[in-house]
């Protein structure tokens, strides 16, 4: 099931000639990837951030306490 975005997509990139849609295919699977890449690391921060700032938290004041 295509969105009408991905079908105005498609038919810009049929105008282009071969090779210029290698490229375009190139470039989109090389952005997709990176997107991926970035869901990713959302979702691992998103699961630790609770953790971090508990971590930053106790760091502080364990820097607090040893302060004169």
């Amino acid at each position: 099931m295509s969105s009408p975005a991905i079908a105005t997509v498609i038919k810009m990139m049929e105008s282009l000639s071969e090779d210029v849609q290698e490229k375009v295919a190139e470039h989109l699977r090389e952005y997709l990837e990176d997107l991926q890449d970035e869901l990713k690391w959302n979702k691992s921060f998103n699961k630790t951030q609770q953790q971090l700032i508990a971590s930053a938290q106790s760091a502080k004041r364990e820097i607090l306490q040893s302060l004169p």
